[in-house]
C-alpha cells in the first residue's frame, strides 16, 4: 500500500477504489460498483462473461449487485464462478420476483413471505453461499416496471417479518429496500434498512426526500437505471443538451458526466451500473474520477425532473 493511503482508499485485492468509499451495510465499499443483469447477453460466451466480471475486480470493484432472476440462474452462477473470498466483494441479491423464461417477461412477481424465503434460498444456492450479504425487497410500490395485484400485493410487515427472521437464521446479513415509497422506507425504518435501489438518475428525481432520509440514517442510495431511458417512454440522461454540454468540457462521454453527476450530487450514493462490454466497463469505472466546476454543476442541476413511473 503506498504510502498515506488509508486501507478504506483501497480494496481488499489493493486497487484504488474508483470514486472513493462508501458504506454498505457495514462494509467498506468503491462508490463505483457493477450491476449484474446485462450478462445475460453473454449466454453464449460463458469465459467471456466470466472474464468481464474478474476485470471489475482488477479495477476496483467490490459490490456487485445481481438476482436469481437474472437469466434463471446463469448470472448467479457466472458471479460464482469468477468471484473468490479473497477479493472482497459484497455481493447484493434482490428478491420479490422470481424467473419465468416462457412467460410474457422473463419474470413474474413473487411477493408473498413464502416466495420470498423461496427466493433467499435459491439465492443461496446458486451463489454457493451460506449467507447473503444483503438482500434488497423490491417491493414494486413504484415504477418504472411491472406491479403487483391480486394476492400479490402483500403487507410491508409482513415481507419485513420473513425477512428479518431469516437474518435471525443468519441466512441475510443486511435489508434493503427497492421500489419503494418515502412512507413506506419510513415505516420500515425500525427493521433496520442497509441500502434503498428505487430508479433514479439526472432526469428522473422525484425521490429527492428519499435520498435525504437515507443520508440521515445512514443507508445507501444506490439508483437503478442512473442514466435513464430504459423504456422507450422513459427519459435518457444521455440526450440531455446541458449532459453533452458538460461532457464536451469535460472532455468525456454523455454517460459518464450523467454517472459522475450522481456521485457528486449525494454522499451516500452506491453505483450499479452495468454492461457485458469490457470497455465500458472501463470507462464506467473512470466516471468515479470525474469532477465539475460550479458553473458545470449547476448548468445539470438545473436539468428539469420527470416521471419514471411507468407500468408495464
Amino acid at each position: 500500500m503506498p504510502t498515506g493511503t488509508s486501507s478504506l482508499d483501497v480494496t481488499a485485492t489493493g486497487v484504488p477504489r474508483p470514486g472513493g468509499s462508501g458504506r454498505l451495510a457495514g462494509h467498506t465499499v468503491s462508490r463505483v460498483g457493477y450491476g449484474a443483469m446485462q450478462l445475460e447477453r453473454l449466454h453464449g460466451d460463458r469465459s467471456a462473461a466470466v472474464a468481464l466480471l474478474r476485470r471489475a475486480v482488477d479495477l476496483g470493484i467490490d459490490h456487485i449487485d445481481t438476482a436469481q432472476f437474472y437469466g434463471d440462474g446463469f448470472v448467479n452462477g457466472l458471479i460464482r464462478e469468477a468471484i473468490r473470498p479473497e477479493d472482497g466483494v459484497v455481493v447484493v441479491t434482490k428478491i420479490g420476483a422470481d424467473p419465468d423464461p416462457d412467460g410474457p417477461l422473463p419474470l413474474r412477481t413473487a411477493q408473498r413471505p413464502e416466495e420470498l424465503r423461496a427466493s433467499v434460498e435459491d439465492n443461496l444456492r446458486s451463489l454457493g453461499l451460506d449467507q447473503l450479504p444483503v438482500v434488497n425487497l423490491r417491493r414494486l410500490d413504484i415504477g418504472p416496471g411491472i406491479r403487483a395485484e391480486g394476492d400479490q400485493v402483500v403487507d410491508l410487515d409482513d415481507q419485513l417479518a420473513v425477512l428479518t427472521a431469516m437474518r435471525d437464521e443468519g441466512k441475510i446479513g443486511a435489508i434493503g429496500l427497492g421500489s419503494v415509497t418515502l412512507d413506506g422506507l419510513r415505516r420500515a425504518l425500525p427493521a433496520g434498512i442497509a441500502c434503498v435501489q428505487n430508479a433514479y438518475s439526472l432526469v428522473t428525481r422525484d425521490d429527492e426526500d428519499l435520498v435525504r432520509l437515507c443520508a440521515e440514517e445512514g443507508i445507501a442510495w444506490v439508483p437503478f437505471f442512473p442514466l435513464g431511458g430504459a423504456f422507450p417512454q422513459m427519459p435518457k440522461v444521455t440526450d440531455e443538451p446541458a449532459v453533452r454540454d458538460a461532457a464536451e468540457s469535460i472532455g468525456c462521454t454523455p454517460s459518464q458526466a450523467g454517472l459522475a453527476w450522481l456521485l457528486r450530487h449525494a454522499p451516500n450514493v452506491l453505483l450499479i451500473p452495468g454492461t457485458a462490454n469490457p470497455v465500458h466497463l472501463e470507462a464506467n469505472v473512470a466516471a468515479g474520477a470525474i469532477t465539475f466546476d460550479d458553473a458545470t454543476l449547476a448548468a445539470l442541476d438545473a436539468v428539469p425532473s420527470r416521471s419514471a413511473d411507468i407500468r408495464l
